[in-house]
């Protein structure tokens, strides 16, 4: 049962969401062999002023 959480920052739509855990979805399958009904995808959204890089929140760039 594999379970991928999939941290981004947000403004994805939903169409790209949906892509996304399709495809996830079908590269865990393939790679482990699981069953795609048996594989779980977690999308966590952070917004810009809780993510920063080298000091740098994302919402001050």
């Amino acid at each position: 049962m594999p379970y991928v959480t999939v941290k981004m920052l947000e403004g994805r739509t939903d169409e790209q969401k949906k892509a996304l855990v399709e495809k996830v979805t079908h590269a865990v399958s393939e790679t482990v062999n699981a069953p795609k009904e048996n594989i779980t995808v977690f999308i966590e959204e952070m917004s810009k002023n809780h993510y920063a890089v080298g000091g740098v929140r994302k919402s001050d760039e």
